[in-house]
């Protein structure tokens, strides 16, 4: 048996030697992990929304503030203007009632005092509009100021100023029967320690789902009617005055919906308000959805021009009702989702599609 020659056998490695890491070295070997693609694209996409809802809430406040809040600096010539045509038609009024009364008087004591109580009778009911005017219109500065309070609230995340408005907001629908559960809910939930932003929130989804859907009742409604009229009226002037009709009254019914009664000045006023919320978000909606629909519907207006027109101001009418919720409405829409004209009038896109295919 031979033995191995132990100077024959292969040299061992040695052992590495301990050495000592530091925390800042130890982080440069180690692989920085990569996002998620998918978490990634929801946060954009979050990030987005968010960006388009604070655009959208910044124009509905603009809005509101041109057609409710009172107008700050001096005075213009269209004001004198009219300031000077009411007085005149006011001392014409007034010389008229008192040359009528003396009138009445030559001829008759009984008609005399009969017209003095007639007079009297339209002074009382000129100066209980005028007072219910006013009335409504203050209604309506206060709910566009709950509006923008209770958005501050929530994007501050104040819980004091959220605690405040919710109450008011649960104030201005006492007198709805209908809300007495959602009422009693929120009023249950007064004391308890809540975030600022949670509470804006739970006030949302405890009142509003239910006036938004009757607005959104109310808009398709309108959209349907105008539509039908527009296509089988036989002169252009009928579907115009019918629009405008529709139009005003439809913006009136939201009103009444979120709390407001406007009379004719408060509709006036309110008509402004909507008209401004137009012309501000209309290069947004149109991009978004409108201009879409305008364009998919061509080929239904090669097919019947007035069948296309009554689609078209179908969606004219439903954009009048969006633009009505977001001025009317006394919050934003927060943990509820804004509708859009798919929401509200989803027949007027279901008929033009049809009518593509046919064509």
């Amino acid at each position: 048996m031979s033995q191995t020659d132990p100077s024959s056998e292969a040299p061992r490695p040695e052992r590495p030697r301990p050495r000592a890491f530091r925390l800042d070295q130890l982080g440069e070997d180690m692989v920085a992990p990569q996002p998620d693609y998918y978490e990634v694209e929801a946060a954009q996409a979050a990030a987005q929304t968010a960006a388009a809802a604070e655009k959208e809430e910044r124009l509905t406040e603009e809005a509101q503030a041109e057609g409710f809040a009172p107008k700050k600096g001096g005075w213009t010539w269209g004001g004198v203007l009219l300031s000077a045509l009411g007085a005149l038609v006011s001392l014409s009024i007034g010389l008229w009632l008192d040359t009528l009364v003396e009138d009445l008087f030559a001829k008759s004591k009984a008609l005399g005092v009969l017209g003095v109580g007639l007079a009297g009778l339209i002074l009382v009911a000129i100066g209980v509009l005028v007072s219910r005017e006013i009335a409504v219109l203050y209604k309506q500065r206060a709910i566009a100021r709950l509006h923008r309070s209770l958005a501050i609230a929530h994007e501050n995340d104040d819980v004091g100023m959220a605690k405040a408005k919710v109450a008011e907001l649960i104030s201005l629908y006492a007198d709805k029967p209908e809300m007495d559960v959602a009422r009693k809910r929120l009023k249950e939930l007064r004391n308890e320690i809540i975030d600022g932003a949670a509470r804006v929130e739970i006030a949302e989804k405890a009142l509003m789902p239910a006036l938004d859907a009757a607005a959104r009742a109310e808009i398709a409604k309108a959209a349907k009617a105008v539509s039908l009229v527009t296509a089988i009226a036989p002169r252009a002037i009928i579907d115009v005055v019918f629009v405008a009709a529709q139009a005003l009254r439809l913006i009136r019914r939201i009103s009444e919906i979120y709390g407001g009664r406007p009379g004719m000045l408060g509709a006036f006023r309110l008509a402004r308000a909507v008209g401004t919320h137009l012309t501000l978000t209309g290069a947004v909606a149109i991009g978004d959805s409108l201009l879409q629909q305008i364009v998919g519907h061509s080929v239904a207006s090669r097919i019947s021009s007035r069948l296309g027109e009554g689609v078209l101001n179908g969606l004219l009418t439903a954009r009048i009702g969006l633009s009505a919720m977001a001025v009317c409405r006394p919050m934003p829409f927060i943990a509820e989702k804004a509708p859009s004209i798919s929401d509200v009038a989803p027949f007027l896109l279901k008929r033009g599609d049809k009518e593509k295919a046919a064509g």
